[in-house]
């Protein structure tokens, strides 16, 4: 086995057991790596170390089937308002992005705490997307912020959303996945790949390219 499927495999292990993952995605791509977790585990220490450690959008990426039962659209299409229109991304066809939410037990939504109350009913609900009625338990606008993955993930799209479910998907676990981007707090831009691999080797978490997600799990 080479040392890349290895890795992606720990990463698999490490996402059973309910442990984050950094991914970058491409250097040809957004260039930036995500700290990612399945969504089921979060706790609001985890919320607070995405903030203090990432730096980046706290957001939550859902399978497609899954959005789709909860009728979820893409923002852009939801949006009437001339700025969702006539996107030009320099990485992708298009935003994955859906609607931000909070979970109408959390109180302004943002804390730590409420976030993660957020992020974990909506691991819940991914786990039984038919039996959920989405309006009942959620609201929006909010401070999580979803994401719809790509019908075939990584065969169709090879972002972060993709790429955390996929992993989802070899872990057998919920289809919702918690992914921020990583940014340099001396730089203000994406954190350099050498420096999240050294962040990963100080916390013991797996570090993959995505490309060696899509070469196993694509």
């Amino acid at each position: 086995m080479s040392q890349a499927a290895a890795g992606v495999d720990a990463a698999v292990s490490a996402f059973r057991e309910g442990s984050p993952v950094l991914v970058h995605d491409a250097a040809d791509r957004e260039g930036e790596t995500d700290l990612i977790y399945p969504a089921g585990a979060v706790e609001p220490e985890d919320v607070s170390r995405m903030r203090n450690d990432a730096g980046g959008l706290v957001c939550l990426a859902l399978a497609d089937e899954v959005a789709d039962a909860f009728g979820l659209p893409f923002l852009e299409d939801a949006l009437d308002h001339p700025a969702a229109g006539d996107h030009e991304l320099g990485y992708d066809e298009r935003s994955s992005f859906s609607l931000p939410v909070n979970h109408r037990d959390t109180y302004t939504g943002i804390t730590d705490e409420d976030r993660a109350t957020t992020i974990t009913k909506l691991a819940e609900a991914a786990a039984n997307p038919e039996g959920v009625e989405f309006a009942e338990e959620f609201r929006a606008p909010g401070h999580v912020h979803l994401l719809r993955a790509a019908p075939n993930l990584v065969g169709d799209r090879e972002g972060h959303t993709e790429l955390g479910i996929a992993l989802a998907a070899a872990a057998g676990i919920e289809p919702a996945v918690v992914v921020c981007e990583m940014l340099d707090d001396e730089t203000g831009e994406a954190l350099a790949p050498e420096d999240a691999k050294a962040y990963a080797e100080r916390h013991g978490l797996a570090y993959l390219e995505g490309s060696d997600v899509v070469e196993r799990l694509g």
